[in-house]
């Protein structure tokens, strides 16, 4: 039997929040639509306290941010990055072209064509995840993205020097210091300074997350990627502690980062709460993990390994720690979830910065039916078709012909006609 030891915030409070942010975006938008740059000016400077000459950094700019950061800061970064792109490298060898020829005279294929401009939304009010530079502009560079541009907003009252560093080093085009729903809508729709792009991706908090959801369609997306999520299924393999600091990794976050536990342990599921709040005692990011914890934490207690896979396909959170005596059983089993993270020597905090697989991941449910950011979300496949015969168009055009009225298309149907007609006589 399942037990709810611990719940979270009603579904109909988090739909009062949604419509909320839902508002606020849609004018945000409205107006950048409207007014252009000095609309994403005057945002910038209400949200970030934001507003330089230019918004696009110079190449000085950008030369010194890399400058100010240390040997092995540079090194780390560096490290991480070729982490990221020789997986990336590899998942891209996956992607071909083909062409077969289905009949006699029939040939058809697929091209795989990098989209060609990509926005990369890089979070950074709260800290510098300059890990989000790695995942979104080097791997649309890896997929051959002609143009990529990013923005970022300011930190501490300037650009953050560790997120630019990642950018150029990334290989960013053009890089913006600007935040939130104006940095996103800025990128997607353009300004009298910013060329628009054709994809807009990266995570971010539920506004970022908002305003691509309704940017899509003027743009492409990679996927709904925020507020971060967590779930850790575990066992009496591990002790309340380690499940403790796993989840407030993630909480940190911010303070709508749902967090939850779910274990056939009954001995880490009472000692867990206790557990949360000593590791809350040694964590500077206390003040917001303890708010996500308290208002969107769960405790969910299972008799057995199948009650955990059901609840964990239920919830479909972004990040899924499984730290169980057969880990394995999981992975051969979980079908809805954004990132796996297997046994007790991984973690998120891997993932999200350096071992290579790419952090922005599916959230709110939507792990259900895509995955997460990697080099074949900047991929389109695009078909094409050959006739090389004059009689397989007629074999082809006589069956078409035949379809064509049954739907009562008539101009369909002399598309067909009209070769059918021209090329028998020659076939």
């Amino acid at each position: 039997m399942i037990k709810y030891l611990k719940k979270g915030k009603s579904v109909e409070a988090k739909a009062e929040i949604n419509a909320q942010v839902r508002t606020t975006v849609e004018n945000i938008i409205a107006d950048i639509e409207a007014r252009g740059e000095a609309a994403v000016r005057e945002y910038s400077e209400k949200f970030d306290k934001w507003n330089p000459p230019a918004l696009r950094l110079s190449a000085e700019e950008i030369q010194a941010c890399i400058d100010s950061l240390s040997p092995q800061a540079l090194e780390d970064i560096k490290f991480a990055q070729a982490q990221i792109r020789r997986f990336a490298q590899v998942q891209l060898l996956s992607l071909r072209d083909v062409e077969v020829e289905t009949l006699p005279g029939v040939v058809l294929g697929h091209k795989n064509i990098p989209v060609n401009s990509v926005g990369c939304y890089i979070p950074g009010g709260k800290y510098p995840l300059l890990a989000s530079a790695h995942m979104s502009v080097l791997t649309a560079k890896v997929a051959g993205v002609k143009r990529v541009i990013a923005c970022a907003p300011p930190f501490d009252g300037k650009p953050s020097p560790e997120i630019v560093a990642a950018m150029a080093l990334a290989g960013a085009d053009e890089i913006y210091v600007m935040g939130g729903v104006q940095g996103v809508a800025a990128m997607a729709i353009g300004t009298e300074n910013i060329a628009p792009v054709d994809m807009i991706v990266g995570p971010g908090n539920a506004y970022v997350a908002e305003a691509k959801r309704q940017l899509f369609g003027r743009v492409g997306i990679d996927l709904f990627a925020g507020p971060t999520e967590t779930m850790v299924i575990c066992d009496d393999t591990v002790d309340a502690e380690l499940v403790a600091v796993d989840l407030l990794g993630q909480a940190e976050h911010g303070p709508t980062s749902p967090a939850f536990c779910v274990t056939t342990s009954r001995r880490i599921a009472e000692e867990l709460p206790a557990a949360i709040e000593t590791v809350l005692a040694r964590l500077d990011t206390a003040p917001i993990a303890s708010v996500s914890w308290r208002d969107y934490g769960e405790i969910i207690l299972c008799d057995t390994d199948e009650e955990m896979l059901a609840e964990s396909e239920r919830i479909c959170s972004e990040h899924v720690q499984v730290m169980t005596k057969d880990p394995d059983w999981f992975l051969e089993r979980m079908s809805s979830y954004g990132g796996l993270f297997l046994g007790h020597r991984t973690n998120v905090s891997y993932g999200d910065k350096v071992i290579g697989t790419n952090h922005t991941l599916p959230t709110m449910g939507a792990g259900r039916y895509t995955g997460g950011l990697w080099v074949g979300k900047f991929i389109k496949t695009h078909t094409y078709q050959l006739i090389l015969t004059d009689e397989a168009s007629v074999a082809i055009g006589e069956v078409c012909s035949r379809l064509c009225a049954l739907e009562h298309f008539s101009g369909h149907k002399e598309q067909a006609d009209i070769r059918v007609r021209r090329l028998k006589k020659t076939a």
